[in-house]
């Protein structure tokens, strides 16, 4: 059961004050546990990439437009190709959650797309809509935008805003998006009674700082 849920996890680093040493300890774990992938800031993927050159079941991925989304589609893209580059596999790009709520819903799929085709052959593209901040009808309406876009998750939280993933949001997203997509739920998943009921709710993917604890059957303080 360990192994299995190691598997569903990205190990996560998002922290503005992360250092290299804190980053070749991510991977290092990654490692050791077999972890689906690191998630860190655009910044330390060239190195994460490096640091994993021999263990290539362990992807890289990043963030892209992180964590308030409100850069512009062209910036968002460039942030992918140059992720890309430098050797990211798997891209978590953050929507524009003002155009959403706006009902500019042309902004919000050309937004998604824009990260899509970037990496269209080249990285995994997840989609984070924020739920914390969107009712369950938005929280609808981001998951089929996404798939319009031809995103291949959707994912609940940056970890950064006002909560994080719920059971109920994943029961929701799930239903929204069928069973062939992704849905990685994130944001304050710090044990494996959480992880557990996640996965159980319809999750694919785990995003948690908290991997290791996760695993070992602890729980952490971590926010993320």
């Amino acid at each position: 059961m360990s192994q299995k849920i190691a598997g569903m996890i990205d190990h996560t680093l998002l922290k503005a004050n992360a250092t290299n040493a804190e980053i070749t300890k991510l991977a290092e774990e990654a490692k050791e546990f077999k972890f689906a992938s690191v998630c860190v800031n655009p910044t330390w993927v060239k190195k994460a990439a490096e640091l994993l050159a021999e263990a290539p079941e362990v992807k890289v991925c990043t963030v892209i437009g992180f964590p308030l989304g409100a850069n512009t589609p062209e910036t968002k893209a460039f942030e992918t190709k140059n992720a890309i580059e430098n050797g990211a596999g798997e891209v978590d790009m953050v929507i524009n959650i003002g155009a959403l709520k706006d009902g500019d819903y042309e902004l919000v799929e050309r937004d998604i797309r824009a990260v899509v085709d970037a990496a269209k052959g080249k990285a995994l593209t997840k989609v984070i809509i924020e739920t914390a901040l969107l009712t369950d009808e938005e929280k609808v309406k981001a998951c089929e935008l996404a798939v319009n876009a031809g995103a291949d998750f959707v994912k609940t939280s940056t970890g950064f805003s006002t909560g994080g993933a719920t059971s109920a949001d994943i029961k929701l997203m799930r239903e929204a998006v069928g069973p062939e997509l992704g849905v990685k739920a994130s944001g304050g998943v710090r044990s494996r009674e959480d992880a557990l009921m996640l996965i159980e709710a319809g999750a694919t993917r785990i995003g948690a700082s908290s991997g290791v604890a996760i695993v070992k059957g602890e729980t952490s303080d971590s926010a993320y």
